[in-house]
């Protein structure tokens, strides 16, 4: 009870923490709105997404249709409404996938040290020096663009900047004291990192992680746009704004709607990470030292 009392007692600090910097406040505000819409928007979409109309193509901004329509005659405020969801439950878990697996390697990397580490952050640059977008679109046709997929993928290549942050979190910790009298009682390794070092780096990771989700969603939506995220006729705001750029003299609120909710939605987890990572103590320009 003792525990959970303390956890809640964090949470609300770190909480006041971030409101109080304006730019966290702000950005918050942005989440949180982005995160409701998508909950509630199922419930109040004014259209069927998938409904197409001839009659009803390249109809401009009116009270029917709030954000007009696009070349298929659909409802463009529905489809924005609905074309957050599938790339914010995909990223969401990619980002848990990279900073799970890049924090068991990055800390065992850094416990080890000598040879192990060595090898490594070898391996670590040798697939950092592969461009992830070619990567990425090679797996995603060769595999298919299902969910798991793109989900394992994103996990694994963000994954080697989260082992590299850990890495370097863990050097800056393995030599203190309390890790040396871990070694001397004879306390196993994994419970060395499990129970001195992880709950030390943790704070890193979350802040890490938050920024992270922002450049999957980015390289999740980019995917879309070339075809190899969401399939149409889901809604996605990749897909959307691929669908559109053929018509932005014509429709160019078709294109203009999904930008602006992906932009906003990436700015507002921006802020709010960065507000995170301040009320943590976390300087994040830091992230690579010691790799």
């Amino acid at each position: 009870m003792n525990r959970t009392s303390t956890a809640l007692s964090d949470v609300r600090r770190v909480a006041k923490a971030v409101l109080v910097q304006p730019s966290g406040a702000l950005g918050l505000v942005i989440l949180v709105f982005h995160v409701l819409m998508m909950v509630v928007a199922p419930i109040v979409v004014p259209y069927d997404y998938a409904a197409q109309s001839a009659s009803d193509m390249f109809l401009p901004p009116s009270s029917a249709h709030w954000l007009g329509t696009d070349n298929l005659g659909r409802d463009v405020l529905t489809r924005v409404m609905l074309g957050g969801q599938a790339a914010a439950v995909t990223t969401v878990l990619a980002t848990t996938v990279a900073v799970a697996w890049g924090a068991v390697a990055g800390i065992t990397a850094g416990y080890r040290g000598g040879l192990f580490d060595e090898l490594f952050m070898r391996l670590i640059d040798s697939f950092q020096a592969v461009p992830w977008l070619l990567f990425v679109m090679l797996i995603a046709v060769t595999l298919g663009n299902a969910p798991i997929v793109l989900i394992l993928v994103l996990g694994f290549c963000y994954g080697l900047q989260s082992a590299r942050v850990a890495r370097a979190a863990t050097l800056d910790i393995v030599a203190r004291d309390y890790i040396w009298a871990a070694k001397a009682r004879g306390e196993p390794m994994l419970t060395i990192l499990w129970q001195e070092i992880m709950p030390n780096i943790r704070n890193v990771l979350l802040v890490d992680g938050a920024m992270q989700w922002s450049w999957m969603l980015l390289w999740f939506s980019s995917l879309s746009f070339l075809g190899l995220g969401v399939s149409p006729p889901h809604p996605d705001w990749g897909l959307m704004i691929s669908d559109a750029r053929l018509y932005l003299t014509v429709i160019p609120w078709a294109a203009l709607a999904p930008m602006i909710a992906l932009s906003t939605f990436i700015i507002g987890i921006n802020l709010t990470a960065d507000a995170f990572g301040k009320a943590l103590g976390i300087d994040r320009s830091a992230g690579e030292a010691g790799a």
